[in-house]
C-alpha cells in the first residue's frame, strides 16, 4: 500500500486546472460566434482554422511528451515546460480574444497555433506529473478529481465573466448582477422570462472575449506559481524511468491493449463532446431563445461541481469504467430529447442542461484516471514509468478528435446554410434543420461506438489491484537489492 498523498498537494497540484478550463470555454463557445457572426468569417471558415490550428498538435504533443519525459534539470522535467507554456499562453490569448489590426484567416490560424502551443507545454507535463504522484488506483482518482473540481471552479468562473457581461448589458447594475441571475434562473424554471430580450451577439461577443482573456492573464500565472511552489516531482519516478525514443513509445503503446481501448474511446466521446459543442450557442440562443447564455452556463457548471464526489464514489464501488458507461448513458438520453426542444421551453431546456452538467464531471475524470491505470500494464511488462508519452498520445487523440468534431461541425452547419449573424430568421430551412441535428443526435452516435469497447473494458479494479500488488512486491524486491549492493537498481 503506497503512502497516502496530503490534501494539500492534491489541491495544489489540481489548482492549474482552473485556468485551463478558464481557456477552453470561450475556445469552443464564444470564440466560433465571435470570428464568424462578429467579425465575418465564414462559419465553415472558422470551423476548417479551428481544425488546422489543432493539427499542429500532431507535431507538438509527440514532442512534448518525450521532451517532458526526457528532459532533466534541477528543477524537474514537468516543471520548466509549465513555466514557459504559460507565458507561450497569456501570449496567445491576448491576441486571439482581443484581435487588433487586420483581423482575417492567417492572423486567426497563427493565434490559434500559438494558443495550442502553450496549451500543450503546459496540460501534457501537468497530466503525467499527476499520474506520477501516487501508483494507487484509488489516490490517483482523488488527484484527477481534485484537478477536475478546479476545471468546474474555473468554467464556473468562465461562465459568470459572460453573464456578468451580458446582464451589465441589459442596464443590470453591478450590485444586481446576481439577483438578476437568481430572477433569470426562476424565470427559466417557471418557463417566463417576462420581457426580457435576447441581446444582439455580434455587440457582446468582443467585450465577453476581453473579459476573459484579462481574466486568464491574472489568474493562470498565479495557479502556475502554486503548483511550482507547493508540489514536487516524485524522485523515484525521474531516477527508474525509462525513456524510449518516439518510434519506440508507439510501438510499446500499440502492443498495450488497455491502452489503445482506452485512446479509442477518447476519441469517439472527445468527437462527440465537440461536435455538439461548437454547435451549442447557436442552438441555445437560437433554438431554444435563452437570453442569457452565461447564466445557462453558470447552473450548469455547478451542477458539475456538486457532482464530482458522486462519481467518485461511483468509480470506487462499481469501478471507473462502469462509471463512464453510466454517464454515457444519461448524456446520450439528454442529447436527444433535446431534439424535442423548440423556442421557449426555458423549463426542459434547463432541467436537460442541468442533467447534461451533472454528468460533466464524469466526462472529463474518469477517462484520465482510467488512463492512468493503464501506465501500470506498460510498468509490468518494461519496468519503466513513461507517464509522459503515454499522456502524450491521450493528449494527441483528444486534440484530435476536438479538431475534426469542431471543424466538421461547423463545416455541416455553415455549409447548409446556417447564418450565425442572423439566426434562425436569416438562415435557410436545411441550416436549422442541422443545427438541431448536430447538437442533439450527433454524439449519440459516437457514445453508443465508445460504450460497445467500454462494456469489456478489461482492466477492472480488482485485476488492476493484482497488477498493483506485483509491481509492489518486484520494488520492494528492488529496494532490498539496492541495500544489499548499495547501488541503484532500476525496476
Amino acid at each position: 500500500m503506497s503512502e497516502a498523498l496530503p490534501r494539500k498537494t492534491i489541491l495544489a497540484h489540481g489548482t492549474l486546472g482552473l485556468p485551463l478550463a478558464v481557456i477552453g470555454y470561450p475556445l469552443s463557445i464564444w470564440i466560433p460566434a465571435h470570428y464568424s457572426g462578429g467579425l465575418g468569417i465564414s462559419l465553415a471558415a472558422v470551423g476548417t482554422i479551428l481544425m488546422l490550428a489543432r493539427l499542429t498538435d500532431v507535431l507538438t504533443d509527440p514532442i512534448m511528451g518525450e521532451i517532458s519525459d526526457r528532459w532533466r534539470t534541477r528543477f524537474g522535467r514537468r516543471k520548466p515546460w509549465v513555466v514557459v507554456g504559460t507565458f507561450t499562453m497569456m501570449l496567445g490569448v491576448y491576441n486571439l480574444f482581443i484581435p487588433h489590426g487586420e483581423v482575417g484567416l492567417w492572423y486567426f490560424l497563427v493565434w490559434l497555433a500559438v494558443f495550442f502551443l502553450g496549451s500543450t507545454m503546459i496540460a501534457l507535463p501537468h497530466r503525467a506529473w499527476g499520474a506520477e504522484l501516487s501508483p494507487d488506483y484509488h489516490q490517483r482518482s482523488r488527484v484527477t478529481a481534485a484537478r477536475e473540481i478546479f476545471v468546474l471552479v474555473g468554467l464556473m468562473v468562465a461562465a459568470a465573466v459572460p453573464m456578468i457581461v451580458e446582464l451589465r448589458a441589459d442596464g443590470t447594475a453591478v450590485g444586481e448582477v446576481f439577483i438578476t441571475l437568481w430572477n433569470d434562473a426562476l424565470g427559466a424554471f417557471s418557463g417566463d422570462f417576462g420581457d426580457k430580450k435576447v441581446v444582439d451577439r455580434a455587440t457582446l461577443t468582443g467585450p465577453v472575449l476581453a473579459g476573459l482573456a484579462w481574466t486568464i492573464v491574472l489568474v493562470l500565472p498565479i495557479c502556475a506559481t502554486i503548483v511550482i511552489t507547493l508540489v514536487k516531482e516524485p524522485k523515484q519516478a525521474v531516477a527508474t524511468e525509462t525513456r524510449p525514443s518516439f518510434r519506440e513509445g508507439l510501438k510499446l503503446v500499440m502492443r498495450n491493449g488497455p491502452m489503445v481501448r482506452v485512446l479509442i474511446i477518447a476519441v469517439l466521446v472527445y468527437f462527440g463532446e465537440s461536435f455538439r459543442n461548437a454547435v451549442s450557442l447557436f442552438f441555445i440562443r437560437d433554438i431554444v431563445g435563452v437570453p442569457t447564455i452565461g447564466a445557462a452556463y453558470f447552473l450548469y457548471f455547478i451542477a458539475g461541481l456538486g457532482a464530482i464526489p458522486f462519481w467518485l464514489w461511483l468509480g470506487r464501488r462499481v469501478g471507473k469504467h462502469r462509471a463512464f458507461m453510466g454517464t454515457l448513458l444519461t448524456v446520450a438520453a439528454v442529447s436527444a430529447a433535446n431534439l424535442l426542444l423548440d423556442y421557449g421551453d426555458y423549463l426542459a431546456f434547463f432541467v436537460l442542461f442541468i442533467i447534461k452538467g451533472f454528468c460533466f464531471g464524469g466526462l472529463q475524470f474518469l477517462p484520465v484516471a482510467m488512463l492512468a491505470d493503464v501506465v501500470d500494464v506498460d510498468a509490468a511488462r518494461s519496468g519503466s514509468r513513461r507517464a509522459g508519452t503515454y499522456f502524450a498520445f491521450l493528449g494527441f487523440s483528444e486534440k484530435i478528435a476536438i479538431a475534426f468534431g469542431t471543424g466538421v461541425s461547423l463545416n455541416v452547419v455553415g455549409l447548409l446554410g446556417f447564418d450565425p449573424a442572423g439566426g434562425v430568421a436569416a438562415s435557410t430551412d436545411s441550416g436549422v434543420l442541422a443545427l438541431r441535428l448536430v447538437y442533439c443526435l450527433g454524439p449519440v452516435v459516437f457514445y453508443g461506438l465508445a460504450m460497445r469497447l467500454i462494456w469489456s473494458y478489461p482492466l477492472t479494479p480488482a485485476r488492476h489491484a493484482r497488477l498493483r500488488s506485483s509491481l509492489d512486491r518486484r520494488a520492494r524486491r528492488l529496494a532490498g537489492l539496492a541495500a544489499e549492493t548499495g547501488t541503484e537498481v532500476d525496476p
